[in-house]
């Protein structure tokens, strides 16, 4: 049996030195700053309450109302995170650095976006939209997961850089893994 030749691809950066000024300089990296959190923590409240439903039939407003509330921080985050995209890469989406995890945030958002429509058409029962609710935050935790790595990458990357300049380490050494795929 042949092996296969070991990759030996150059490591790109996360940033170029222009992206990484432009994503320093935009209020938009702010606002992705302050939204990803305020996020994070609807959905925990959310969560809490969308279980509390499914356990004991009690809370459905709260719920409904959490969830309507969750979806609509992620249409801001992500029409918010289309905009920094677009000063930072050029792109509204879709750009090199974070191809994937916008791949992923399209299902996130077609699922939140399914809620609210079998909410408003009645489609599904309420225990059947609340599962359906948690569905779109599992994919949301996936999602919030690839963006903080890539975060930690990108954290990694510059460290790596500092150190460079300071006569430490090569810039040029390869970044720990984030995904993709293994040949």
């Amino acid at each position: 049996m042949r092996q296969r030749p070991a990759r030996h691809d150059r490591y790109q950066p996360l940033y170029t030195p222009a992206e990484r000024e432009r994503r320093d300089k935009t209020s938009w990296t702010l606002v992705q700053g302050v939204l990803a959190p305020v996020q994070f923590l609807v959905f925990l409240v959310s969560l809490v309450l969308v279980l509390r439903y499914l356990v004991t039939g009690g809370g459905e407003l709260a719920a409904t109302v959490s969830i309507v509330v969750k979806t609509l921080i992620l249409y801001a985050i992500m029409i918010t995170g289309s905009v920094w995209e677009k000063v930072v890469f050029g792109k509204w989406l879709f750009a090199r650095p974070f191809f994937w995890e916008d791949v992923f945030s399209m299902l996130v958002l077609a699922l939140h976006t399914a809620y609210l429509v079998v909410l408003f058409t009645g489609w599904l029962d309420v225990r059947g939209q609340m599962l359906l609710a948690l569905a779109a935050y599992a994919a949301y935790v996936i999602n919030a997961t690839q963006f903080l790595l890539k975060l930690r990458a990108a954290r990694l990357q510059q460290e790596r850089a500092d150190a460079a300049a300071a006569g430490g380490t090569p810039a040029e050494a390869p970044a720990p893994a984030v995904g993709g795929s293994a040949e």
